[in-house]
């Protein structure tokens, strides 16, 4: 008895099987192929990531270069036709329309400077010292009528727009647009008239 009761208190608990941790269900992987190294997941996230703008940098620069040609040519032909939405910013709006129609419509002293002033200067050389101060004093008086003249014009083009517009509408620097657009030959400006002389303009 004594042993059978040694035997009970030596006896050992056998140990309790641990229970099985849970597991993560595996990672979606990407078909391997054989002969390829495994990718790595920034490798695999990289190649899932589609980018906003396209890589080629000069695709990307052709397109650009291809836009502004477009942006170009429509311009030009703006300048040709008058067509307003594609004119530059400084030749666009209904009163700047109504200004380089009324210079447009009018034969002016402006418009004959540039050549008068060239004409003077090859004929300086042949000139005599006398003849020379003539003409000196003649294109004085002809610059001083041009000065005259562009006040009138950007005066007349005022009148027309608040006539048209309404007083106090008209946009700033109308005035100095008119005369500097009374200054240039009529064949080389720019947008190209659109009336004709002697055309009566509202």
């Amino acid at each position: 008895m004594l042993g059978r009761k040694k035997k009970t208190q030596n006896e050992t608990i056998p140990p309790q099987p641990a229970e099985p941790a849970a597991e993560e269900p595996p990672a979606k992987k990407l078909p391997e192929k054989k002969g390829v190294p495994t990718p790595t997941r920034r490798e695999q996230e990289a190649a899932r990531k589609r980018p906003l703008v396209a890589n080629d940098r000069k695709e990307a620069r052709k397109r650009q270069r291809q836009r502004v040609a477009e942006d170009r040519a429509k311009m030009r032909q703006a300048m040709e036709t008058g067509e307003e939405k594609y004119l530059p910013t400084r030749d666009r709006g209904p009163q700047k329309r109504l200004a380089r129609d009324f210079v447009d419509s009018r034969t002016g002293i402006g418009e004959w400077l540039l050549i008068i002033v060239l004409v003077f200067l090859f004929a300086s050389f042949i000139m005599t010292e006398q003849a020379r101060t003539m003409v000196a004093f003649s294109l004085w008086a002809v610059m001083f009528a041009v000065i005259v003249e562009c006040w009138w014009v950007g005066r007349q083009v005022r009148k027309r727009i608040e006539t048209t517009f309404g007083v106090g509408q008209m946009e700033k620097g109308i005035r100095f647009y008119s005369a500097m657009r009374a200054l240039q030959v009529r064949r080389l400006r720019l947008p190209k008239p659109m009336v004709s002389r002697g055309e009566k303009i509202r």
